[in-house]
């Protein structure tokens, strides 16, 4: 199929259809099927895709597939072939603004979308940007470093440490803040890295990401830019920092600490959850407004401690009933050094892991115990598994979030495999890793279909 044809992407029965009824890829067109009339531009297909259905995108801007065999009619009103590709522009420099840069790691903040695969490329230069997000020159000089261009699950230590060391050049070059592009799904694993790899930075280090890419109605990639940029640039907060949606609509973004934060839904915009605390600002493209008072603040000198190490010979379990031994034994048979346990309740395992979990303590390696409810402290000395699991050798990481626990253990095993040594490293936080309480509103779950509830959130969802 060359680059010039007019059914780009379509094979099979889908190919079919539209060559039938005289129709082409780009057109604008009226669909009669079986369940209505649609209206829309023909898209091309994905190469990968089906060949039993046409892609429309409609006025609103979402697309929709249509079923070839409930097709009744196609009506051409218009055809003007469209290039999905962002306006590359020279990002404006203004000397009396400040400088940010973005380093780049392979999510999707600014993008277009390739039809012929069906993937979605990142928009990534200044021009780029400029061209997708103009109002970005509004806010500060953006320079942007592209370090990786992976989905966030392939982020990993290598890529860590690597970003780590980038955001360390970038501080004593004498940048006013960093602003870190990300895939959302990982994003929670590298903050916390950060967090341990930078410590006591002088300016905000901001993770951003989209849930939905640029190319869709829907999508926050700009919003959550914007946000971003001007917490880095303008912001008082000098700590590693997640920046997106805090209600579902556009109203606002929350900064969360990076080793308190969590995606909690794999769709919503406002997925981030700063989970057993409160967040640590609001933020809009003008505003930060602090919520929590402890926080570090921005200075003026370079200085930052940079810590870019990790053992990837840790693992993470959650428990499940009836687990079986043998999913510690091949952690112990495989050499890893660390083993984290997202326990049920308070802390807590079945006793036929008693068995390899005190075998595992006796080779040196260090297990760590969290809670898989994610909210709450392990409370070990509550009953007797519990203590049991500490007499074994495990050691309670209080209310270190499961993901954060096994992300610093990693960290810690870098410097030490001695037991006692790690426990110490482990439970001496280094920015609320670990906290002394939980606020009383760092625990909200609203259940809808409860009448009091449900009148609360008249107005509150947008």
């Amino acid at each position: 199929m060359n680059e010039h044809d007019k059914l780009k992407g379509y094979k099979g029965k889908a190919r079919e259809v539209l060559e039938s009824m005289g129709t082409r890829v780009w057109a604008d067109v009226e669909i009669e099927t079986d369940k209505g009339i649609y209206e829309g531009i023909i898209l091309p297909r994905a190469e990968q895709a089906d060949d039993l259905h046409i892609v429309l995108k409609l006025e609103t801007g979402y697309n929709i597939g249509l079923a070839v065999h409930a097709i009744r009619s196609i009506k051409e009103k218009a055809f003007r072939e469209a290039h999905y590709k962002i306006p590359e522009q020279e990002f404006p420099y203004d000397p009396i603004k400040l400088n940010v840069t973005l380093l780049g790691t392979g999510g999707t903040i600014a993008s277009r979308l390739d039809y012929r695969t069906g993937a979605v490329i990142p928009a990534f230069t200044p021009g780029e940007l400029y061209g997708a997000v103009p109002e970005l020159a509004d806010i500060c000089n953006l320079k942007t470093k592209k370090l990786f261009g992976v989905f966030s699950e392939n982020m990993g230590p290598e890529q860590y440490i690597a970003t780590a060391k980038a955001i360390g050049r970038e501080i004593e070059a004498g940048v006013a803040g960093i602003v870190i592009g990300h895939g959302t799904d990982t994003m929670h694993h590298t903050a916390a890295a950060l967090t341990f790899m930078i410590q006591d930075s002088p300016v905000p280090i901001i993770m951003v990401g989209s849930q939905r890419s640029s190319d869709r109605p829907s999508s926050d990639a700009a919003f959550n830019l914007r946000c971003a940029c001007n917490a880095a640039a303008h912001g008082s907060i000098a700590e590693v920092l997640v920046c997106m949606f805090g209600p579902t609509s556009d109203a606002y973004n929350l900064l969360h600490r990076g080793s308190r934060v969590r995606k909690m839904h794999s769709s919503y915009r406002s997925t981030f959850r700063t989970l057993s605390d409160i967040p640590v600002a609001k933020c809009t493209p003008d505003e930060v407004n602090p919520i929590k008072k402890d926080f570090r603040p921005r200075r003026k000198d370079k200085n930052v401690k940079l810590d870019a190490v990790f053992d990837d010979r840790v693992a993470i379990v959650y428990y499940y009933p009836a687990m079986k031994p043998d999913i510690i034994e091949s952690l112990i048979d495989n050499e890893y050094k660390g083993i984290v346990i997202a326990g049920t309740g308070l802390g807590h395992v079945n006793k036929p892991l008693y068995a390899p979990l005190r075998k595992a303590c006796r080779m040196g390696i260090s297990v760590m115990m969290t809670v898989q409810t994610l909210w709450g402290y392990v409370q070990m000395f509550v009953y007797d598994t519990g203590r049991d699991l500490m007499e074994l050798g495990i050691t309670p990481c209080s209310n270190m979030l499961p993901e954060v626990a096994y992300i610093k253990l990693g960290w810690v095993l870098a410097h030490t495999h001695d037991r006692e040594k790690v426990a110490k490293m482990m439970l001496t936080p280094i920015n609320d890793e670990i906290t002394e309480r939980e606020p009383h509103d760092g625990y909200l779950i609203f259940q809808g279909g409860l009448p009091e509830v449900e009148e609360f959130l008249k107005g509150r969802l947008r």
